[in-house]
């Protein structure tokens, strides 16, 4: 009993209350979001679309998805997270219920699209608010069970929408909005405004235009980011103003060296006016781009948390491959449906199972160390499905790339927040839930292509492109590491630099 007790309070202790609704709020809405499942289904059965009108519809659905996670990563910074959640969640009841009613093919694909907006908006929000209340020691274990959740929530929803979609799709609109609404309704009860409000808001800027290609993190509340050529403001008055002197006599030297032939030397007042009409006249559009303020383009101008997107594309590309590809060439294979299902359930019963035991399993590594590791699971599990011809190889490899699933989730999630400033969490929230909508274009497009024409050497790519990944993330991982680092030293409060004591000279 003992041990149990210490099990569960370091799988789910120490968390707070706003985390724990957060969380039944997400298990609702997974549980209850059957419909968009059935989508497909629904328009040839019922609304007697062909499958090529019926896979476009899902598509605008899929392409609502892309534009709802930037928006809601946008609101969620500028509204707030507990008002992005709600609005996110009361549309989508809404549009739910429109659906149930709607005949037209038409309706129902502008219905469909609004559906995937309105679907994704949480995800950022979702994910900023947890790391707005849960300290970062916690964070791993909150984004576990967080996925847990995810997973748990679709398991059911399989279940239910099987059940419901053979007694009438109308109930299967109107259960999956009532189950949205109810996710809404613990939200609006019990979850506060997590958003942080500062009196003077200080965003980390990121200088990308170095001479040797790399990034720096500049702290505003010393100097603005600064190139060659730039003007520099002013830092502040009194013994603050020492600051900025190198960087103007940096500025003047520049200038000076930009000094075109047979411009005439001028002195004093003079040739500080010329100095100053050249700048504006030749700089001012610099000027401007460089003061804007941060944003959404902040993160998608940031190179290392860009290349974390980018091998989080692959690692979904990847996980894709069970529902887009995988069943093909099982069929391939000649394995029936039945087959294909239990592949599926061994997945989602081992995460269930399984889950809530990985933080204590990578708590001691390094973040980016578990990350290669997992990929390079996956790619294993996927690559063996080249010399697969029977259900117990498929099955087999089912449990090693799941095991990289479980693996890669905290770890993953928790470097995504980790690379966020405060001010923009859900921004750059959207940006990475981007990599999920773009892998599942990616996975079935160029993997149907593969597959039909290389066969089973499709695999040997699929887990060569994860070994290079794996690799990636271990050079990848000192640099960030670095970032984040640099990003925590912008929390802690600014002292001001001492004034030198002056010495007497004999």
């Amino acid at each position: 009993m003992r041990a149990l007790r210490r099990w569960l309070d370091d799988t789910a202790g120490g968390l707070p209350a706003t985390f724990w609704y957060l969380w039944a709020g997400l298990l609702i809405n997974r549980a209850g979001a059957f419909a968009m499942l059935f989508l497909s289904l629904y328009l040839t059965a019922a609304r007697g679309a062909s499958e090529a009108l019926a896979g476009t519809v899902v598509g605008a659905y899929g392409l609502g998805g892309a534009g709802g996670v930037l928006l809601g990563g946008v609101l969620a910074d500028r509204w707030g997270r507990r008002s992005t959640l709600l609005a996110a969640h009361l549309a989508t009841a809404g549009l739910m219920v429109g659906l149930a009613f709607s005949r037209h093919l038409v309706m129902i694909a502008a219905l469909a699209a609004l559906v995937g907006v309105a679907h994704s908006m949480p995800s950022p929000a979702f994910v900023a608010a947890i790391v707005d209340v849960v300290p970062e020691r916690r964070r791993s274990r909150a984004f576990n069970l967080q996925f847990w959740a995810f997973n748990l929530g679709m398991a059911v929803a399989s279940l239910l929408a099987g059940l419901l979609a053979e007694a009438s799709f109308v109930a299967l609109f109107l259960v999956d909005a009532a189950a949205t609404a109810l996710a809404a309704a613990v939200i609006a009860w019990k979850v506060p405004e997590t958003l942080p409000r500062r009196a003077a808001r200080t965003v980390p800027i990121l200088d990308t235009s170095r001479s040797d290609g790399t990034e720096s993190v500049q702290d505003p509340r010393l100097a603005p980011i600064r190139s060659s050529g730039a003007v520099t403001r002013r830092a502040g008055h009194g013994q603050w103003a020492g600051w900025r002197r190198p960087a103007e006599r940096q500025r003047r030297v520049e200038q000076e060296r930009r000094r075109p032939v047979g411009w005439p030397r001028l002195a004093g007042p003079e040739r500080r006016a010329e100095l100053a009409k050249r700048e504006r006249r030749a700089g001012w559009r610099r000027r401007v781009g460089r003061e804007r303020q941060p944003g959404l383009h902040t993160a998608l101008t940031d190179r290392t948390f860009l290349t974390f997107v980018g091998l989080t594309f692959v690692l979904a590309v990847l996980t894709m491959q069970t529902s887009t590809i995988m069943p093909l060439a099982m069929r391939s294979d000649g394995l029936r449906p039945s087959a294909y299902g239990a592949v599926v359930a061994l997945g989602g019963v081992l995460i269930v199972l399984g889950q809530l035991f990985v933080p204590r399993l990578i708590e001691r590594h390094r973040k980016d160390r578990v990350l290669a590791v997992s990929t390079a699971l996956l790619a294993l599990g996927f690559a063996t499905l080249a010399f697969a011809d029977d259900v117990t190889v498929y099955l087999a490899a089912a449990v090693v790339w799941t095991v990289g699933q479980m693996l890669a989730a905290p770890p993953n999630a928790q470097i995504n927040a980790d690379l966020a400033p405060l001010e923009l969490r859900a921004r750059y929230q959207s940006v990475f839930y981007l990599a999920f909508p773009a892998a599942s274009f990616v996975a079935p497009t160029l993997g149907g292509v593969s597959l039909q024409y290389l066969g089973d050497r499709h695999w040997l790519i699929v887990g060569g492109l994860g070994l290079l990944a794996a690799g990636c993330h271990l050079l990848a991982g000192p640099p960030r590491e670095r970032r984040v680092a640099a990003l925590r030293q912008l929390s802690t409060p600014l002292s001001p630099p001492s004034t030198p004591t002056p010495t007497s000279v004999r």
